[in-house]
């Protein structure tokens, strides 16, 4: 059985979602807090280490980025996945660079939502714009020659990429027009096959093109 924790401060979210996961095969949820701190009393009485951490982004007194940090220093094979209804790049790409391996929506569909876990569960990490069975065949292969055809230019793009500016702000900080950032932003969605900011930022991180 692969264990599961979740934080959220909406309990009744907390206990839907607790029922949820106990219908998945091979899943079964063993703690459940409402923010970082009650997490971290919860660990202390708690033997059952989760193997998977759900974490809500939005919480108080200690929030979702600040709980992820500590979880990712102290618990480093703890899989971390944000829940969030904030879809924001920001908070995303903060997420991600606090140590989850995953950002998933909380409408996500339960088929999704299980496809997700599962993969996170084999491959330590879940990008949903490179779920495809193609990607999954080709991955293998394409890595080695995608990190040799990404430019200089190109991986300082992707670096600024995972930071919070904005597309226009790269382009001030590279010194070039927004029509040529257009064009690496581009480029670089085919050459790491993913369709959005967050998943570029995931694959540079994952490939370790980008260290954050």
């Amino acid at each position: 059985m692969i264990s599961i924790g979740i934080i959220d401060d909406h309990q009744l979210f907390v206990k839907s979602l607790g029922l949820m996961l106990d219908t998945f095969a091979n899943y079964k949820v063993v703690v459940e807090a409402s923010n970082g701190k009650d997490l971290q009393q919860k660990l202390k009485q708690n033997n059952m280490i989760p193997d998977i951490m759900l974490i809500d982004v939005n919480m108080p007194q200690m929030n979702g980025f600040e709980t992820s940090s500590w979880l990712a220093k102290n618990y480093p094979a703890m899989k971390l996945v944000a829940l969030s209804m904030n879809d924001g790049d920001s908070t995303i790409i903060d997420m991600i660079k606090a140590g989850c391996c995953a950002y998933l929506m909380k409408d996500t569909h339960p088929n999704e939502l299980e496809k997700a876990l599962n993969e996170i569960s084999v491959k330590g990490y879940y990008n949903g714009d490179a779920s495809n069975i193609n990607y999954r065949r080709l991955m293998k292969y394409e890595e080695e020659k995608e990190l040799l055809s990404i430019t200089d230019k190109e991986k300082i793009f992707l670096k600024l990429a995972c930071s919070d500016l904005t597309y226009k702000q790269i382009a001030s900080e590279m010194n070039l027009s927004e029509r040529t950032i257009d064009g690496y932003r581009e480029t670089l969605f085919q050459k790491l096959k993913v369709q959005s900011r967050v998943g570029l930022c995931l694959e540079s991180i994952r490939k370790k093109i980008v260290s954050l």
